[in-house]
């Protein structure tokens, strides 16, 4: 009999009990490493590394940051895009026994310099890069600050491209000086490996593994204190959902969503190492190199959100491409509109699957079945291991029935330690020793679960709720729109004022009143747009998300709504 309604729904062979070895992260890196020694684990721009070479690497670091200082309770920044240098960087950092401070690219001059001083990052590493290293190399003298570690995206080239690479890309490239404040990553890893190891993998379960910085509703982020036990739980429990359908050591995996973000760091470098299998590790998303990654080099697996199943339909050679070395194509990191979906599905023949997750989650939390039906909109049902519960709006702590409306909550293993040196915030996200999501959905009679909304995105508008995403479904069918963002601003008379923000499609056109006359016909007058404005492009968050709240910093900057 069945303990809860979604276990009636899990496909064959995956059962809701899970037993998770208690294991750090740079154990199961040790052990895959012994394992599968000269077997590939990843090929970055046709350099291929293997597992024992990121051993010998990792130690070397580890060796090199213990001599800077690094030990238990020392927090290590990683500012880097996909490259070689994040993965033997962050095994060396926690192999020293740091913690290691994932940094956004992305990040503005004044997120870097808070966080910084929030997470007090004392030593970070980077490229020298212009698009990095100059936003780095301003923090020095107004920040705590006090080595920076510079890496090249040569020193992980194959020969000639590592001797090429500097001259053709010279504009792209910035200088440093070579003093005491800087460091090369060459020479961190300048020694002969030997480190001092740290307490047994049972004393470090429960202690932080990473800082991973999620947005802040009041415009400052605030860290998630994820410990080796909440990523290996989640690591253990996306295992148990794919492990039927996935080969331990045969698999390529593509690897275009950042590492320094939880969704990419957990299910594609933590999950796929403890498999043995190759990492296609690629500094950024662009659709040709991914689908030749698929047609050429044969990858099986594919993760990715909304933005590049967008961009991969677009490209002109998607229906025309062998891409049958696929197994796996999933989405995550925002709901994929159904038209997206159902067109990916037509051209390829693959069946985008995806769940939902959080960086408070490491980000485990919902999965659709991997084979098989299921409805359309639905972010599947929780993994083993995890409860979710729907909640009223008004009292967490009242759980509704199937199909009412409320406020996710979640408990499991993988659900973070809590928000650093935040207690109050940390206080104030549990309850009951359930999680509180922010998101809004409902549970079907067989526990599937729908994202209806976040509820920070909901529209207050003349009294009546509104869900930016139930709008969003309805302009994503019109054939001229690309992307779209709908938010609410400042109105005196509704309060807010539902508004569509707009990316067309290249040479597409459509005006904002065919726009509002579609979601007037298809949701009534109160959730259509008040009005549609359409932007060149949409500003995107690390991961590729739309980033809606750079966009409502456009139109409350200065008023009273948090962005």
């Amino acid at each position: 009999m069945a303990n809860y309604p979604w276990e009636k729904s899990y496909p064959p062979g995956v059962k809701w009990e899970l037993d998770i070895p208690k294991k750090t992260l740079h154990q199961i890196f040790e052990e895959s490493c012994a394992q599968y020694g000269d077997r590939p684990f990843t090929d970055f721009l046709d350099k291929v590394m293997s597992f024992r070479d990121y051993k010998e690497a990792s130690d070397k670091a580890a060796a090199g940051f213990q001599k800077l200082g690094v030990k238990p309770g020392v927090n290590v920044g990683l500012y880097l895009p996909n490259t070689p240098h994040y993965i033997v960087a962050f095994f060396g950092i926690l192999k020293a026994g740091g913690r290691v401070v994932n940094y956004s690219p992305l990040d503005a001059a004044r997120e870097l310099e808070f966080k910084i001083g929030d997470s007090e990052t004392d030593i970070l590493v980077t490229l020298d890069v212009a698009a990095l290293y100059p936003k780095m190399a301003a923090m020095r003298g107004k920040t705590r600050l006090k080595k920076l570690i510079v890496g090249s995206i040569a020193d992980y080239l194959p020969w000639p491209k590592n001797w090429l690479y500097p001259i053709a890309k010279k504009k792209e490239i910035s200088q440093w000086p070579r003093d005491d404040w800087h460091m090369s990553f060459k020479d961190l890893l300048a020694n002969d490996g030997k480190f001092q190891s740290h307490p047994a993998p049972a004393d470090l379960w429960d202690e932080v593994a990473v800082l991973q910085y999620t947005g802040g509703t009041t415009g400052l982020p605030k860290a998630a204190m994820l410990t080796h036990g909440s990523i290996a739980s989640a690591m253990a429990q996306g295992l148990a959902w794919t492990a039927p359908y996935t080969q331990a050591g045969e698999e390529k995996v593509v690897c275009v969503l950042p590492l320094f973000h939880i969704y990419a760091l957990t299910t594609i470098l933590i999950r796929h190492l403890s498999l043995g299998n190759e990492i296609l590790l690629r500094f950024r998303f662009d659709a040709e190199t991914t689908i030749r990654d698929i047609a050429e080099k044969k990858a099986t697996l594919m993760l990715g959100v909304p933005t590049m199943y967008i961009a991969l339909l677009q490209h002109p050679e998607i229906g025309k491409r062998d891409l049958s070395s696929l197994r796996l194509v999933t989405c995550g990191g925002a709901s994929l509109p159904v038209e997206v979906e159902q067109s990916f599905q037509k051209i390829t023949g693959f069946r985008v699957g995806g769940g939902w997750g959080m960086t408070e989650t490491s980000p485990a939390g919902t999965n659709l079945p991997l084979q098989g039906d299921w409805k359309s909109g639905s972010i599947g049902m929780p993994l083993p291991g995890i409860v979710m519960e729907v909640v009223a709006l008004d009292d967490p702590r009242r759980v509704l029935g199937p199909n009412e409306k409320g406020e996710f909550r979640i408990k499991g293993p993988n659900v973070m330690k809590g928000y650093w040196k935040k207690p109050k915030e940390t206080e104030e996200a549990f309850v009951d020793g359930y999680l509180l999501t922010g998101d809004i959905g409902y549970m079907d009679e067989r526990g599937y679960f729908f994202l209806v909304d976040r509820k920070k995105d909901m529209i207050i508008s003349g009294g009546f709720n509104v869900f930016p995403s139930e709008v969003e479904q309805v302009i994503w069918g019109h054939p001229a729109v690309q992307e779209c963002a709908v938010i609410g601003v400042p109105d005196d008379k509704w309060g807010e004022a539902v508004k569509a923000v707009i990316e067309l499609k290249p040479g597409a056109s459509v005006e904002a009143a065919q726009i509002i006359a579609c979601c007037k016909e298809a949701l009534g007058s109160v959730k259509a747009p008040k009005s549609v404005e359409f932007w060149d492009v949409l500003p995107r968050t690390a991961v590729g998300k739309v980033s809606k709240k750079d966009i409502r910093a456009v139109y409350w900057t200065g008023r009273d709504r948090a962005i």
